[in-house]
């Protein structure tokens, strides 16, 4: 019997897939295409001088950061950045931590979002 709990145990493990997934540009515009919302998680100031469309911010290094992003549907999928992957990667552990089921994480951030190819 304990055999067979390890066994379901580790087949339960295997298929649950990862929360957070960190995506190249292309992937981040098919996703913004299937209408995912997209959540910007630099400050405000940095979000001012240039977003990707159709973003909410929703500053990580605010005091109401959990508040705020709680608010959120956990159950739905979120993409989100920063500038370059650094606060992006922070946050999503927090959503995670949160019980949000699905992160997008943009690659590179804003400024891969931005670079020429």
């Amino acid at each position: 019997m304990l055999h067979l709990i390890t066994i379901l145990f580790l087949t339960f493990s295997v298929q649950q897939k990862p929360t957070v997934t960190v995506v190249d540009k292309a992937t981040f515009a098919d996703l913004i295409a299937s209408g995912i919302p997209v959540v910007d998680v630099r400050r405000p100031e940095e979000f001012e001088a240039g977003q990707i469309e159709t973003a909410k911010n929703i500053n990580f290094l605010a005091d109401d950061f959990i508040k705020t992003i709680s608010q959120l549907d956990t159950l739905q999928p979120l993409l989100i950045y920063c500038r370059s992957g650094n606060r992006s990667g922070r946050a999503a552990k927090v959503m995670d931590s949160l019980g949000f089921k699905k992160i997008y994480d943009l690659e590179g951030g804003y400024l891969n979002w931005i670079a020429l190819d």
